[in-house]
């Protein structure tokens, strides 16, 4: 069976360039790159010129650029370094601001703070999955101890504006963090232009590697370690570098920073999509139509369960999601959808389409045919009332 893979915003399948460098460090140049010998400095050539190909793709110096074990380990040092440089003695600050609708990275270390002390404010979004800056204007004062917010939603793509969110916390004295998992690599994103104090992504979302994550801290703000041990990442986070994986991040972004001249061709294949599907009976986009990301759209099926629908599409080869991934075999809406109030009748039948530049009109129109039917079938046999 062919598979037609429309789940690009859960992983993406590593680019063949990028599983031939991981290749060359696994088995050709696979030195500690913090051996002071020939072959280890080789090595570390390679991790240096990795931090600077990721740097290109976000705007960002190389040596603000460090590595974790993952995305979440990144967002998770970045937002505790943070607090840590606010919480001082003769000024305790122990409020950080959110939104409702962030991932679970950032959203359970939330709770997790919360537990020790600190409060949580959630900015609020609208139906269409967009951030109430009124609110947040509002919840902003002296005694926050930082902002973070994600740049691209996972669930719906809505994209929030960084650049303003950045300006309403550096105006009140405070920093802010982006998770930007979600936008880097599908759309041009500059750290630097946008003002970010700290951001996070992960490659695997863009062609590259999971098990690595990216941080960014700007220059001169101190981190303070999540895993102590050596003096790898100047400080920042020990352990022996994944040096296949940062290679293989590197080459991924410079692919990414090529490759987003396909944006075009890949918000067209979206909008085929989903314009075909909204001609399905009682069906709805969930979020912005507007300000999204140019590979997502979240489809309402409504008085349906996501979980059926899935089903029925990997029976056909077709791959995609029940929102995000982490909450996959929840019969209950997502807290994304929830945030947006979208009822309950659509929200249970909610499906995320991602694509990427390795989509093809061959993998929507296999798409546009098993889609329908599958909704047909089970509006026929399993109609869910709300």
């Amino acid at each position: 069976m062919r598979l037609t893979y429309l789940d690009n915003n859960a992983t993406t399948q590593p680019a063949p360039e990028v599983v031939a460098a991981m290749t060359d460090a696994l088995t050709e140049n696979w030195a500690n790159p913090s051996s002071a010998h020939r072959f280890g400095q080789r090595a570390r050539q390679k991790v240096d010129i990795a931090r600077e190909q990721l740097a290109a793709l976000v705007g960002a110096d190389a040596n603000d650029i460090w590595f974790a074990g993952g995305g979440t380990e990144a967002v998770n040092t970045n937002i505790r370094s943070l607090l840590a440089g606010r919480d001082t003695p003769s000024h305790p600050r122990k409020k950080i601001i959110t939104s409702t609708v962030e991932h679970n990275a950032t959203s359970e270390l939330a709770k997790s703070l919360l537990r020790d002390g600190y409060e949580i404010v959630q900015i609020p979004v609208d139906r269409q999955g967009e951030l109430d800056l009124g609110a947040l204007i509002a919840a902003v004062d002296d005694d926050t101890a930082l902002v973070s917010i994600m740049w691209a939603n996972n669930e719906t793509g809505v994209i929030f504006p960084i650049d303003q969110i950045c300006a309403i916390a550096h105006g009140n004295g405070v920093p802010m963090h982006t998770d930007a998992t979600q936008a880097v690599g599908k759309i041009p994103v500059d750290f630097k232009a946008a003002g970010v104090d700290c951001a996070t992504f992960a490659p695997h979302k863009f062609h590259g590697p999971k098990g690595i994550g990216i941080g960014y801290a700007k220059k001169g703000l101190r981190l303070k370690p999540l895993l102590h041990g050596g003096p790898q990442e100047r400080g920042r986070r020990g352990g022996t570098e994944n040096v296949p994986g940062i290679v293989g991040s590197g080459v991924a972004a410079a692919l990414a920073k090529e490759h987003l001249a396909d944006i075009p061709r890949i918000k067209g294949m979206r909008d085929r999509l989903e314009n075909e599907l909204l001609k399905i009976e009682d069906t709805y986009v969930n979020g912005s139509r507007v300000h999204r990301t140019p590979n997502t759209t979240n489809i309402g099926f409504a008085r349906l369960q996501s979980e059926a629908i899935l089903l029925l599409l990997s029976e056909q080869g077709v791959c995609a999601s029940a929102g995000a991934a982490c909450s996959s075999g929840s019969l209950e809406p997502s807290h994304v959808m929830r945030a947006m109030k979208v009822p309950d009748e659509i929200a249970m039948g909610a499906i995320r389409f991602s694509l990427s530049r390795y989509t093809t009109d061959e993998d929507i129109n296999t798409a546009l045919r098993v889609v329908p039917a599958a909704i047909t079938r089970l509006r026929a046999v399993l109609p869910v009332g709300v």
